[in-house]
């Protein structure tokens, strides 16, 4: 029994757990209450169905990314072009979607997923090809192409809004048997993502290779590993991401614009950064991706919900960013500390 203690608790994700609770129980404290317009029920405003739900939706667009950036993180790089993708994978499938509307429902919502993950996986692709062939840093050549994706997008649309027809909402939007204002289906994508991404990472060879390379490159370049390859995939994975993203976030919504996911990359990669992921490399997982997302998703909900002053969610998230780093460093240096006093 105590094993299994001991075990449970040396599980990263457990302390984001515990926080994940706790911050739910002071919302559901003081959170106050209201009469549900279906039921007509006093129901607390945070503990409530509806809200937990749109909650698990919101985390939903930002997990889903964050388990592409996990992974560009764990091979040492970054991916700041994340949002851009996902505008631009949004707007070129509406636009050609706006091309087939009497076409059957199921075929239009098969050609909306084939687009949006088409388009983010070539995007994703040209991220990897850059970082490889030419030699620049991560940063800049993902900086440039956030640019250059989001511009994409304006000059497709010029800046106009651009609907989606009715069948891809009405599958981002189906209850599932659930009353009918909770919808699970962003939430279900979000999960089926996370346990792909996890075994993925876990259970597969080309998994354990992306671990190899951010954990020490050069080691990996000796072992005779396909770095170019490996480097390239993790920044196609980011892109397929966004674009399944995309295409719930589009679907769900009813429209996209070049607007859409402005400013995302900045919370996807906290997400990474806060669910465990190390900026060094070579550490992080997809589950503890999409927990990160969660935290930040709640802190945001829980200004909201105890009527704070919205200003504070970037000094809080912040310093939730800040705080993860420098515990990542302090385990770091921790292990090396022990590493060295075993050898000797």
């Amino acid at each position: 029994m105590l094993g299994k203690v001991k075990s449970l608790f040396s599980v990263q994700q457990l302390g984001l757990v515990v926080i994940i609770l706790l911050l739910g129980v002071v919302m559901t404290i003081f959170a106050g209450s209201h009469v549900d317009r279906l039921s007509g029920h006093t129901v607390n405003n945070f503990l409530n169905p509806t809200t937990l739900i749109q909650i698990a939706t919101d985390t939903s667009f930002f997990a889903i990314m964050a388990v592409g950036m996990t992974m560009v993180i764990i091979s040492a790089g970054i991916d700041l072009s994340v949002g851009s993708i996902y505008a631009m994978s949004a707007v070129l499938m509406s636009l050609v979607l706006q091309k087939f509307t009497h076409a059957p429902p199921f075929e239009q919502v098969m050609l909306g997923v084939i687009l949006s993950c088409g388009i983010g996986v070539v995007a994703g692709f040209l991220n990897g090809i850059m970082v490889c062939r030419l030699g620049v840093h991560p940063f800049i050549i993902t900086l440039g192409t956030m640019w250059v994706y989001r511009g994409i997008a304006f000059v497709t649309t010029k800046a106009m809004s651009i609907l989606v027809p009715d069948s891809l909402t009405h599958v981002a939007k189906a209850n599932l048997g659930l009353r009918r204002d909770l919808f699970p289906v962003p939430m279900l994508v979000m999960l089926t993502v996370t346990v792909v991404g996890a075994l993925f990472l876990q259970k597969t060879t080309w998994g354990r290779r992306i671990f190899a390379v951010g954990g020490n490159i050069e080691a990996a370049k000796y072992s005779g590993l396909p770095i170019n390859r490996i480097l390239t995939s993790v920044y196609v994975i980011a892109g397929l991401c966004a674009g399944i993203s995309a295409f719930v976030g589009t679907s769900f919504y009813g429209s996209s614009s070049s607007g859409d996911a402005s400013g995302y990359e900045l919370y996807v990669i906290a997400s990474a950064v806060v669910g465990g992921a190390s900026l060094n490399g070579g550490k992080g997982s997809a589950v503890g991706a999409m927990l990160g997302a969660l935290l930040i998703v709640m802190i945001r909900q829980a200004i909201r919900t105890l009527n704070l002053d919205q200003n504070y969610e970037w000094i809080i998230i912040g310093v939730a960013i800040v705080v993860s780093v420098v515990l990542d460093r302090w385990s770091t240096v921790q292990a090396q500390r022990h590493l060295m006093r075993a050898r000797q």
